[in-house]
């Protein structure tokens, strides 16, 4: 596995105005990440992840990457997006009853 197992490690991803991409950033107590190096394995050679990160960690990096503006490929979105659906159908439902002269059941 790689050196980033047990620490507490922080990836963060960050958009940029103009740059077609995501910065993804990574930090460990005073330390930053700042290269990846690129292998070829050998043939049949079981490769260890480049690192692994708390739930927590990875948590935070999928909260950045949505303020960054990505979504899911496929879903059917958060809970928190059908709540805000759900509040606004409520209200058209009132303003629908109002104009109609009804009372809501």
């Amino acid at each position: 596995m790689g050196d980033c197992i047990g620490m507490d490690l922080k990836i963060r991803a960050s958009g940029r105005i103009w740059h077609d991409g995501v910065d993804i950033m990574l930090r460990e107590g005073n330390s930053v990440g700042s290269s990846i190096t690129m292998i070829v394995p050998e043939e049949g050679v079981m490769i260890d992840p480049l690192c692994s990160i708390s739930n927590k960690s990875a948590q935070v990096l999928m909260d950045d990457l949505w303020h960054a503006g990505f979504r899911p490929t496929e879903g059917v979105g958060s809970a928190g997006s059908l709540a805000a659906t759900q509040k606004h159908l409520e209200d058209m439902r009132e303003i629908a009853f109002d104009k109609l002269g009804m009372k809501k059941k």
